[in-house]
């Protein structure tokens, strides 16, 4: 069933995009896309993460779009994508394909920034032709790829076989959100935001994370459980830059620091005090200056431009 995509208002709402289009997945998923800005601009492409839309990268996407061509779509089960049996990272490697050949000419390059999830889509994808051949620079902003649930620090005991076990019980929950209220807020905001963060960012993420149903969230809960990505990042041989918050419970700094470690082509690491797992919406300024410098030092304007 469709769900509205833009659940937030004024700052946090992405503008109306230029085009809008569905790409059809390898097993015949259909994934809603957004197009923003200019045709003929550099191209940028988004991937949101877990229980979220294309309406998570607002900042991103008000501010790109002026001279940059922006790609967003909604993971398959998110958004506007409809939900699919095939929850998996192949599945999701698959769907980044399917956005890139639907959406930029043969050969040319964009700049991808994937957010937890949708970093783990971009790992994924990493060996793949299709995402090679259209790859210039890769940013990845809260992420991880192995060990997401051992070494989460959503439940404040020491880390062992009790604390993993409530991580996995607590992140596959099967139980309904429900409205934005006081409570959800302030249970959103220690999950997933820094301390500092400002309650109309709490508010922005706590209604695009409230809109996402239940047995999507439960669903793709089973393979961020599982996962096991270490592959792909070795793989990743594109500039890529990393961004964690150092109050990230979700994918804490040694995720982001062994991702550094292992990736080929590393070219930066950013730890921002006091910042949760929600880099985009929490730092919206830095990531998006990320993006830029990225397109401007790797990405190849569309050829004809």
């Amino acid at each position: 069933m469709s769900r509205p995509t833009h659940v937030c208002s004024g700052t946090y709402a992405p503008p109306v995009p230029s085009r809008v289009l569905t790409a059809a997945s390898a097993d015949g998923s259909r994934l809603h896309v957004e197009v923003h800005g200019p045709e003929q601009a550099p191209a940028v492409v988004l991937a949101h993460g877990w229980t979220c839309s294309t309406a998570f990268w607002a900042a991103q996407i008000r501010d790109l779009s002026v001279d940059h061509r922006v790609i967003a779509y909604d993971q398959r089960g998110h958004g506007r994508s409809p939900a699919s049996p095939a929850c998996t990272t192949d599945g999701l490697a698959d769907d980044l394909e399917a956005v890139l050949r639907a959406t930029l000419a043969p050969g040319e390059k964009a700049v991808i920034a994937g957010h937890s999830m949708g970093g783990m889509t971009v790992m994924a994808a990493a060996a793949r032709p299709g995402f090679r051949e259209h790859t210039a620079a890769v940013l990845l902003c809260g992420t991880a790829s192995s060990r997401l649930v051992a070494e989460s620090l959503v439940i404040p005991i020491r880390a062992g076989r009790p604390r993993t076990w409530l991580t996995r019980r607590l992140l596959g929950s099967r139980a309904p959100l429900g409205p934005v209220t006081p409570l959800a807020r302030r249970i959103l905001k220690y999950g997933t935001m820094g301390p500092g963060s400002a309650p109309d960012m709490v508010e922005a993420c706590a209604r695009v994370v409230h809109a996402c149903p239940r047995t999507v969230r439960h669903a793709w809960s089973h393979v961020l459980g599982l996962l096991d990505l270490d592959h792909g990042v070795r793989e990743l041989s594109a500039p890529t830059e990393v961004v964690v918050g150092s109050a990230d419970r979700l994918t804490p700094p040694v995720q982001a620091r062994a991702l550094v470690a292992a990736l080929p082509n590393c070219v930066g690491l950013t730890e921002l005090s006091g910042v949760g797992h929600m880099t985009p919406v929490e730092a919206p300024e830095l990531v998006t200056g990320k993006i830029r410098t990225l397109v401007t030092t790797y990405a190849q304007i569309k050829e004809g431009a």
